[in-house]
């Protein structure tokens, strides 16, 4: 591994955490029981001026991958002036962790609900990407008094096996981990291809293994049971997404290839009347990142409508 003065990623990641600390965020790590210890980004009590309106609360939930600052920091930068956000670490990502056992998103639900019960933070809106989303809709089916307005970003929750075996076949590998836990630099580069829309043919080994050591090294045994643990994932094919009470919107970029586009359709529709659907077109599985101006606009419209 290169030393941090050498990494690019170790560079990029002080980059990152500057600018959640410019947006009035500070990083901190939260006891949510005997178990479980979540680290996240939040509101900043030192920057907060006296006689402060209190805004609306906004929690985002990343995706399967590195860490939340690396997946949310256009968004920080944008929503930072019209909520208060809640950027936290899922179990096992970043500096969260758990000596309990489950493994399932609906574990993750219950983690981040314990998270915002701590923080004091009756109420607020959700916004999840990727796996952020599985663990977005348990919060709001579980407490739709506390979740306000739901953002499902690019999140296959409606998958199925044969959508499993789908994106294998997209991938050419054997096991979904080699997907969403590269272990090589052909294995990121697969990962890339399918979860961008931009094309990294030029990048050198070098630079895809920082990555690997820097953002894809920690608690991988864990993630590997998270995987495992997706109940959406494993369930048969009678398994019914029931309707939220929650207005929701739905966002997914056109090229997506990780859930591809016919199953935000068809999320839409098992959702109910209260959802909605928003394409990002020339966008694929992290639009938020590819397209953030427009991810942003359609989001603020949505939330603040």
């Amino acid at each position: 591994m290169a030393p941090s003065f050498l990494s690019f990623v170790s560079l990029y990641g002080i980059y990152l955490r500057r600018c959640l600390t410019a947006s009035g965020l500070s990083s901190k790590s939260i006891d949510i029981d005997n178990d479980t210890t979540i680290h996240l980004w939040s509101p900043n009590p030192d920057q907060t001026p006296p006689h402060h309106q209190q805004k609306p609360a906004l929690l985002l939930l990343h995706g399967f991958g590195p860490s939340a600052i690396w997946q949310w920091r256009r968004q920080v930068q944008f929503f930072a002036s019209h909520f208060d956000l809640y950027v936290p670490d899922l179990v096992f990502f970043g500096g969260s962790t758990t000596e309990s056992k489950e493994r399932s998103e609906v574990f993750q639900a219950v983690s981040m609900a314990k998270l915002m019960e701590k923080l004091r933070v009756k109420k607020y809106h959700v916004m999840g990407t990727s796996y952020g989303g599985f663990v977005a809709y348990h919060m709001a089916k579980l407490w739709p008094d506390t979740v306000e307005k739901v953002v499902i970003a690019s999140s296959g929750v409606n998958m199925r096996k044969a959508d499993n075996t789908a994106l294998l076949e997209r991938a050419k590998v054997e096991n979904i981990e080699e997907i969403m836990l590269p272990e090589t630099a052909t294995q990121i580069r697969t990962l890339s291809r399918l979860a961008v829309s931009w094309r990294f043919n030029m990048v050198p080994d070098f630079f895809w293994n920082d990555i690997l050591n820097q953002l894809y090294s920690e608690n991988r045994q864990e993630k590997m049971e998270l995987l495992k643990g997706i109940t959406l994932a494993v369930a048969d094919d009678s398994f019914k997404i029931t309707p939220l009470q929650q207005d929701v919107l739905i966002v997914w970029g056109d090229r997506d290839q990780i859930f591809p586009l016919r199953m935000a359709h068809e999320l839409k529709e098992l959702l109910g009347k209260k959802a909605k659907l928003e394409i990002i077109e020339k966008a694929s599985h992290v639009p938020q990142i590819e397209d953030s101006a427009q991810f942003n606009k359609i989001v603020k419209n949505f939330l603040c409508g």
